[in-house]
């Protein structure tokens, strides 16, 4: 006989996916001097940061973007340590 899953009770009801969820997860885009930069959207956090593109203040809840090139000279886990939190329309506008 086979065992069931524990994940969700039999018979419980399909919970809907949340949309809103996808925005997050990482693309590749085109950024800076046409690098590959690995791009996510995240809704805000305690922290406030400095734009790269305005350099203005991403006060602390506000949606932004949060991006890092994928081609470092130094490997992937140095462009992540280098990452920038932009807000989304200077990151949208950006001109390279």
């Amino acid at each position: 006989m086979a065992r069931r899953s524990s994940k969700r009770p039999y018979g419980a009801g399909h919970i809907p996916l949340d949309v809103g969820r996808l925005a997050s997860v990482p693309r590749s885009q085109t950024g800076p001097g046409g690098a590959e930069f690995t791009v996510r959207h995240v809704r805000g956090g305690a922290k406030d940061y400095t734009c790269p593109g305005c350099h203005r203040r991403i006060v602390p809840g506000t949606p932004h973007v949060v991006a890092w090139s994928n081609e470092s000279l130094f490997g992937a886990d140095r462009g992540l340590e280098e990452r920038r939190h932009w807000h989304t329309s200077c990151w949208e506008r950006r001109l390279w």
